[in-house]
């Protein structure tokens, strides 16, 4: 399994100069692998081996590239590479795309130090602080939040400046799946330990067994978003009160993205630690977001980094989580599976067959649910009638806060 561990960094004035200039060296490196590979001929493109075979002739011949270490150098061959693959797949899906742009100071923001050049010292540091050493560059501290596990293997580095100014630290992680602690037996799956997850919009999300997860309130940033921006507005371009301004309006976005993140962290923990198996709406989240209506809102709230959040802890926290198709939900009548067809506005499920009533979005969980059961083989228990899993009246409904998802959802230190 690989993922990764963050850390903010904390690089004295010094330091923080070799980064930028390593970045900046970088930049100019990927600009001529892209140069390189655009005048070469339509039939003889250069692989990434042909170019990471160059490098040497290119160090003796341009000197600045001989201050970069030699897996950092093939990290960035690699980088424009797996740019150039995701833009082919891109084109075969019948995206109409461009190529690949030369890369400006402000765009490129990081580098990958792969398998060597960088080492870790956590005893170095006090009070949750650690070292990072990169080469040809020097040591970097960063706030060591949560120790690297034990059973993990690093196998990348990489140092990034954002654009509030900021600098972080990532260690790319690779453990061995027989460590991580086994999943509950599929057959042991039910109602009681399992759970549907409807993406909502009244609420954020809404569960098969009647829990309701609040929005995260975010009206306070985008407040002082608009000041920052109305601010940045009247300033003249490229001027040094412009970039102050820009920097404000950068780490208000920032927090932003940092508060929806760390709520999403918060509420998938809480969800593979309550329960085995969480069956989860498989959304298009590119038609949702050019749909008409409240786009900003489904875009904060980041569905597809939400389930991919779900299915990465999943692994840690032996869960089974699973997508699940979600068309026709909404309109399926959980106890009965007639269809009828409901308008965004309306938010209640009566069904006109059985009388079933339910809130909207409780109904669309509970389908969820059987769904989901259905995709792993299971049959849906018969002594299991659907009101007893479905609040069939709303004012039942159990509320969870967002403080209450933070509480009982942070993670581990």
């Amino acid at each position: 399994m690989e993922y990764s561990h963050r850390y903010q960094a904390y690089p004295t004035q010094e330091v923080a100069e070799r980064l930028e200039h390593h970045l900046d060296v970088h930049r100019q490196l990927y600009n001529h692998v892209r140069w390189d590979y655009e005048q070469a001929l339509e039939d003889d493109k250069p692989s990434e081996y042909d170019q990471n075979n160059k490098l040497p002739e290119w160090k003796q011949r341009w000197p600045v590239f001989g201050e970069l270490h030699s897996k950092a150098a093939q990290a960035t061959v690699a980088r424009f590479h797996r740019n150039l693959s995701n833009l082919r797949k891109k084109k075969e899906n019948g995206h109409n795309v461009g190529q690949l742009k030369r890369q400006a100071p402000a765009d490129y923001r990081s580098v990958t130090y792969n398998q060597s050049g960088f080492d870790l010292d956590e005893k170095r540091g006090h009070d949750r602080y650690a070292y990072v050493r990169f080469s040809k560059i020097g040591w970097v501290k960063i706030r060591y939040s949560r120790p690297i596990p034990d059973h993990a293997t690093i196998k990348e580095v990489t140092f990034k400046k954002e654009t509030t100014g900021e600098w972080f630290v990532s260690f790319g992680l690779e453990t061995d799946d027989a460590t991580l602690p086994e999943k509950p037996d599929v057959d042991s799956l039910n109602t009681s330990n399992s759970v549907g997850i409807d993406l909502g919009i009244l609420n954020y999300i809404h569960t098969s067994d009647g829990k309701t997860v609040d929005w995260l309130d975010l009206e306070d940033e985008y407040e002082r978003l608009r000041r920052e921006q109305r601010k940045l507005s009247r300033k003249e371009h490229g001027s040094n009160n412009y970039e102050k301004r820009r920097r404000e309006v950068a780490k208000v976005k920032r927090r932003i993205q940092r508060k929806v993140m760390d709520y999403q962290h918060k509420i998938t923990t809480w969800l593979v630690r309550e329960y085995d198996a969480v069956f989860v709406e498989d959304l298009n989240v590119q038609s949702m977001l050019q749909g008409d209506g409240n786009a900003r809102n489904k875009q904060d709230a980041a569905w597809r980094q939400f389930i991919q959040l779900l299915e990465y802890k999943a692994d840690l926290y032996s869960c089974h989580v699973v997508q699940v198709e979600a068309r026709g939900t909404t309109k399926e009548c959980a106890a009965c599976g007639a269809e009828t067809p409901k308008p965004i506005w309306i938010r209640e499920h009566s069904c006109p067959s059985c009388g079933f009533e339910t809130d909207r979005d409780a109904n669309a969980a509970m389908n969820l649910l059987k769904r989901g059961f259905a995709e792993l083989g299971l049959g849906w228990p018969e002594d299991t009638p659907v009101e007893t899993v479905t609040a069939t009246d709303t004012t039942r409904f159990e509320s969870v806060s967002a403080s209450h998802v933070i509480e009982t959802g942070s993670l581990p230190s």
